[in-house]
């Protein structure tokens, strides 16, 4: 029997009507368990560890990565795989820092929650929990994890971690992977696509990287927007890295004064990386002539990562190994993006 290690940090599942009030409050535990019976069915061994207090996603970050990353290398060796509960708002923030924390990881880390608290009749907290708990059970023919990587599931969709965004804050399908297939789709079978998963090398024990550093920012351009604004950001005290989020394929305002910006941030040693608004597509610096100023500027390729990834890409390079924060920038590290 597949063992599996059920990580609750809180959100909407976990959430169950108050008595009296019938306010929705997060539940302990054993009332979560009342509610998914099918937990102690026998057809998984399924153990679970909360985080103390649960916290709403939209007050995690960097510290509550840590926590949930470190429960997964300390209890590594005892589960074959491991399924975290988290809110919605920032789940693709979490898991992407996750994939990016647990390098050569060799089993499944499945990210899932809901739009509807385990706690009311058309919540679809039970169908993602324990379909997930499956997923992160399944073996092939051989006893190797069908996908051994962090991800998300959500509806009916596996989603690589690092390649989503929440795009719905009232359907039931609130995830999307918009430059990547589905990794698995859920109907009266779980139909896998393994030839989309990324495998790590099995000879290559876990490591674990928890360092980040926060000195980073998102510089969204939009038409009309002002030198002072942009001043005002690239000369941050302690800023170490810029999303800049440009138009289309990659391209940006053409007027000088961006360009000298931009150019001396990154002559201070700011790493500055293009990333589009697009959901779907990814930058081509240099296809359009307004997108040259950043190429000569020193400004680097995202290709067709997310924002979520990147930031927490550039987040952990620059904790964990900042001399080679620029150069990794620019390399798929664990699937986050298509590189030419």
């Amino acid at each position: 029997m597949s063992k599996v290690l059920l990580i609750s940090t809180g959100g909407t599942i976990t959430m169950v009507r108050e008595k009296g009030t019938e306010a929705l409050v997060p539940a302990d535990m054993e009332t979560f368990k009342a509610f998914i019976p099918e937990l102690n069915a026998g057809v998984f061994d399924v153990d679970i560890e909360a985080f103390h207090p649960l916290i709403d996603s939209s007050d995690i970050g960097p510290e509550s990565w840590k926590q949930m990353a470190q429960m997964v290398y300390d209890h590594y060796d005892a589960y074959d795989g491991f399924v975290i509960l988290h809110g919605t708002d920032t789940m693709s923030y979490s898991a992407s820092a996750l994939s990016f924390m647990l390098e050569n990881l060799g089993k499944p880390v499945v990210f899932t929650g809901s739009q509807l608290p385990v706690g009311v009749l058309r919540s679809d907290a039970k169908e993602n929990l324990l379909t997930a708990i499956e997923i992160a059970a399944a073996k092939d023919e051989d006893g190797n994890a069908l996908v051994p990587e962090v991800t998300i599931y959500f509806e009916d969709r596996l989603f690589r971690a690092n390649r989503t965004t929440k795009r719905n804050a009232e359907h039931f399908s609130a995830f999307n992977s918009y430059n990547y297939p589905a990794l698995a789709k859920a109907g009266v079978h779980i139909t896998y696509q393994p030839h989309l998963v990324h495998y790590s090398d099995p000879n290559e024990p876990l490591v674990l990287h928890t360092e980040f550093d926060t000195n980073v920012a998102v510089l969204k351009l939009f038409p009309g927007i002002q030198p002072s604004v942009v001043r005002a950001l690239l000369r941050t005290r302690g800023l170490k890295g810029v999303v800049l989020e440009t138009f289309g394929a990659g391209n940006a305002p053409s007027d000088r004064w961006l360009y000298k910006e931009l150019k001396a941030a990154v002559d201070k040693g700011i790493i500055v990386v293009n990333k589009t608004q697009c959901n779907t597509g990814s930058v081509e610096m240099g296809l359009y002539a307004v997108s040259l100023n950043l190429m000569k500027a020193g400004v680097l390729s995202g290709y067709d990562i997310t924002t979520e990834a990147l930031l927490t890409k550039m987040m952990m390079l620059l904790g964990e190994m900042p001399e080679r924060a620029k150069e990794l920038l620019g390399k798929d590290l664990c699937g986050e993006m298509t590189v030419d």
